[in-house]
């Protein structure tokens, strides 16, 4: 059975890639005592945490890989958003190499295989998200991290792996 016609590869790989990028790779709810409830969704390149209860304006906010590990820093939990920083960095290398599928397919399919590429790109960073996602787990995050993206991004990285190539 063929997923992906090998004429259409190329422009499933960059479609992955970005919806990859704009996927939620973890959201997590939980109950924080002090505050209330908190709404924690994680994308590869920022998180929104939403704590409810109070005015809207107090209770979004936005940030980077590199500003949770640093509001992290000497936490139990640092490692965990050292492992969604190294996830982030992935995802960017597989947008990056949409990219240079988007602007010159041909000049990359020539140098090298760019959807098998793409392909082992998603599913390193499946595996360094779950790896991200186990952390916060294990390490004391309350509440349940659910990795809906990291299941996706095993998925399109699977599809684009045994894409049959001509």
């Amino acid at each position: 059975m063929v997923w992906v016609r090998s004429e259409y590869a190329g422009e499933l790989a960059v479609v992955l890639a970005w919806l990859s990028a704009l996927l939620p790779w973890n959201i997590t709810y939980s109950t924080l005592s002090g505050v209330g409830s908190v709404l924690f969704v994680r994308f590869p390149f920022f998180q929104v945490r939403y704590v409810f209860g109070i005015s809207i304006s107090e209770a979004a906010a936005v940030m980077t890989p590199l500003g949770a590990l640093s509001y992290q820093e000497g936490q139990s939990i640092a490692v965990a958003y050292q492992a969604w920083a190294v996830g982030a960095a992935v995802v960017g290398a597989a947008v990056a190499l949409s990219l240079a599928l988007y602007l010159a397919e041909e000049r990359v399919e020539a140098a090298f295989d760019a959807v098998r590429a793409m392909g082992a790109l998603l599913s390193l960073a499946g595996v360094v998200l779950t790896v991200a996602t186990w952390l916060l787990w294990t390490r004391g995050f309350p509440g349940l991290p659910i990795p809906v993206g990291v299941v996706l991004l095993y998925l399109f990285g699977g599809a684009l792996l045994v894409a049959r190539r001509e």
